[in-house]
């Protein structure tokens, strides 16, 4: 009877351990997931930081473009209210977020497609800097959401697997979605005027 005792016990503290150690390591996961979205939002926070330099040094080239302008503006307006939290991070808001991000990519463009009437403004210092600063803010941008999926998908993981799918739907962990391509992102942006 002691022995089943001795058994049963040691049985339910390597239950226990095993489970501490799992919420740990999703804990853990979790984190890192916010992380890797906060330096996501860091650099779209970046980019648009940089958008009012970009466009008033063009202004000033390029002062009849104010439909250009005002697209990278509005677009930019509505991508710095459109949020996520890392709580709220479902594959609907992702989507939205996204698309508002794209906005911005989009209306860049055409912005920095006007610039090639502008020889002038090509040759501008600050024009070039901020042009560098962009182009280098979109790379970070790029490897931050990689970042993020492969973090996300570590979790995703390790969240499903058996049996921590069992801990993970007993404290909560649910699984975290992507950043994908938008529809039509195959095929290059056309840019008119």
């Amino acid at each position: 009877m002691k022995k089943t005792w001795i058994i049963i016990i040691a049985v339910l503290a390597v239950i226990v351990v095993y489970g501490i150690t799992s919420y740990n390591s999703m804990v853990a996961q979790d984190e890192a997931v916010g992380t890797a979205w906060s330096n996501v939002e860091n650099q779209y926070q970046r980019r648009a930081d940089l958008i009012p330099n970009l466009v008033n040094t063009v202004k000033g080239y390029a002062a009849h473009e104010k439909e250009t302008f005002d697209a990278v503006v509005s677009a930019r307006a509505k991508a710095t209210q459109t949020t996520i939290s890392i709580d709220e991070l479902t594959p609907e808001k992702m989507e939205a977020y996204q698309k508002a991000q794209g906005a911005v990519g989009s209306a860049l463009s055409r912005l920095l497609a006007v610039t090639e009437n502008y020889p002038d403004l090509k040759a501008n210092e600050n024009f070039q800097t901020l042009q560098a600063q962009l182009e280098g803010t979109e790379n970070r941008i790029s490897v931050e959401r990689r970042k993020f999926n492969e973090v996300a998908k570590a979790y995703n993981t390790n969240i499903r697997r058996f049996p921590k799918n069992i801990f993970a739907g007993m404290f909560g962990f649910e699984k975290r979605p992507y950043f994908e391509a938008e529809e039509g992102s195959e095929k290059a942006p056309e840019v008119k005027f």
